[in-house]
């Protein structure tokens, strides 16, 4: 089955993974599962490693970071294509966070569970989203 993981979840699995609830644990654990990440969240990555020091207590440096999602972590990561946008110009938005939006997007657009732990996604069940809550 394919995934797609909220940038709050790899944050969990790579940090404190003590906070992935167990459903979400195995899922990700399940190696006949593709686990992906969208391009968007890497930039929500990069944001998080320039503005807070926790990131940085795990990785030498962004492009480490980077690396280890792939590497390390093994998730595919996901372009955002052209569809995607369509599909979050005709959303209905529920809160503000455009990253958020796009990623929430993506995982409509492309078919995908969206897994995160934001409590402000189930709202967009409505949009179609499939959401795994952690």
């Amino acid at each position: 089955m394919r995934y797609l993981i909220d940038t709050n979840i790899f944050i969990f699995q790579a940090t404190d993974p003590q906070q992935l609830n167990r459903d979400v644990a195995e899922i990700l654990g399940d190696y006949e599962n593709l686990i992906y990440i969208s391009t968007e969240s890497l930039r929500e990555l990069i944001i998080h490693y320039n503005n807070k020091a926790l990131l940085r207590k795990y990785w030498k440096t962004k492009t480490d970071m980077l690396r280890s999602i792939t590497t390390q972590y093994g998730l595919q990561i996901l372009p955002l294509a052209p569809d995607v946008m369509y599909t979050y110009g005709k959303m209905n938005l529920y809160h503000n966070d455009p990253s958020d939006h796009v990623i929430i997007a993506q995982a409509i657009a492309m078919k995908m569970p969206l897994i995160s732990d934001d409590n402000r996604f189930p709202d967009y069940r409505k949009e179609g989203l499939e959401l795994i809550e952690n």
